[in-house]
């Protein structure tokens, strides 16, 4: 069984203290023939009642439910406000519609912090994917590497033998062919 220290000087080509965290932890589970896949998504799953109502806003807020009922409701308040100046010859908003606009306001300044958190929580999860990835990758990669090696060493233990057993072939040949030319 090979230490980290030769894994890593051997085949990342720097000493072990000279690495990266990550790449430390990938020389220990080759070394240790450990696994090193987890699941990432289970460090996600324990969230805060505000991640979730984040994450919850922000998949509503870029749904077409949204804009349906977004557009729905502009044209409810546009479609209310003509009746109500056709019927009584007052709004409760009138047209340049500056109560609307306001609301608008209010619900963008209100919607666009709380997407931009669910944003950042998943990029915060993509970025530990990656890192993921590259660790398995390393992983595989230096596995790899030590098949290769191992099947280098196998090929030239076989030339060997095979070298040996083809002299000790040709020395029986000789001692033959040496007592068949005495004989004649």
């Amino acid at each position: 069984m090979r230490k980290p220290d030769e894994i890593a000087l051997r085949f990342m080509g720097s000493p072990y203290d000279a690495l990266d965290e990550r790449s430390r932890r990938v020389a220990r589970h080759v070394a240790g023939r450990s696994p090193i896949a987890r699941n990432v998504a289970a460090d996600f799953e324990s969230t805060t009642i505000g991640q979730r109502a984040a994450d919850r806003v922000a998949s509503f807020g870029g749904s077409w439910a949204f804009v349906g009922l977004f557009a729905a409701t502009m044209v409810a308040w546009v479609a209310v406000n003509a009746v109500l100046l056709m019927s009584r010859g007052t709004t409760f908003d009138p047209y340049p519609f500056i109560l609307l606009n306001l609301f608008l306001s209010m619900l963008a300044a209100i919607q666009a912090p709380v997407i931009l958190m669910s944003q950042n929580r998943h990029s915060e999860r993509d970025r530990l994917n990656a890192e993921h990835d590259y660790e398995v990758n390393l992983k595989a990669e230096l596995e790899i590497m030590l098949l290769h090696e191992k099947i280098d060493t196998l090929r030239e233990k076989q030339w060997e033998e095979l070298l040996t057993l083809q002299k000790e072939q040709l020395a029986l040949l000789e001692t033959l062919t040496g007592k068949g030319a005495g004989a004649e």
